[in-house]
């Protein structure tokens, strides 16, 4: 889906967030977990300025932006509506204008990153630091290997780790690597785990996720 979101209602909104919470219930159920340990951040990449209020109406809370720009223009039209997270790439030079908007950075992996939050981060700020579990090349993260280092380095505490898995078909493929943060996570004591999206959420939820970030069925 990658056409700008139109014609939201609230009632259509509540609805699916509706049938999200049921099966993330499900999913906790089958893991053990109290459901109201993974909060829900809808991904709002798609959803214009002008549909926001909709989404409010429905009963949604935090949001989740990919893009800098995006994410300036959209807190300015809704600030109190709802907290606020950046979920994208996170580029060094766009750090001083995405940490003061947001309670928390899904995706903190580089270095340069890193650098910048020492100067712009504000005390509340949560960050995540996304690791490439399954090791594909070419994709943002930081490998498995070098986590310590760069926990090590960071200028704020990291409250916990994200991932996105190799693109898979069947949910369940995505399994074995939500496993894998969540064992990452659970050795350096960190809480947070941001994993699971439209397609494999359920997934996520049955392997630690405190975090899941839904667009597509939230919307449709």
């Amino acid at each position: 889906m990658n056409d700008p979101i139109s014609g939201l209602t609230a009632a259509r909104v509540r609805a699916n967030l509706a049938e999200v919470r049921e099966r993330i219930a499900a999913a906790a159920a089958r893991a053990g977990r109290d459901p109201a340990s993974v909060e829900i951040v809808a991904a709002v990449k798609y959803v214009p300025v002008a549909q926001l209020a909709a989404v409010a109406e429905g009963g949604i809370t935090v949001v989740g932006e990919n893009r800098a720009q995006d994410l300036e223009a959209k807190v300015a039209a809704h600030r109190d509506a709802f907290q606020w997270d950046f979920i994208g790439h996170v580029q060094s030079r766009k750090v001083k204008q995405i940490a003061p908007l947001v309670r928390c950075i899904h995706s903190v992996c580089t270095h340069s990153v890193l650098e910048q939050l020492a100067r712009h981060a504000p005390p509340e700020l949560r960050v995540l630091v996304e690791v490439n579990v399954a090791g594909e090349a070419g994709k943002d993260g930081v490998a498995p290997a070098q986590l310590d280092a760069f926990l090590e380095r960071s200028p704020v505490p990291v409250a916990g780790l994200m991932t996105m898995p190799p693109l898979a078909h069947d949910p369940d493929d995505s399994r074995r690597w939500f496993a894998a943060l969540s064992e990452l996570a659970a050795e350096r004591g960190l809480s947070q785990l941001s994993m699971g999206t439209t397609q494999d959420y359920e997934v996520a939820v049955e392997e630690g996720a405190t975090l899941v970030r839904i667009g597509t069925q939230l919307f449709r």
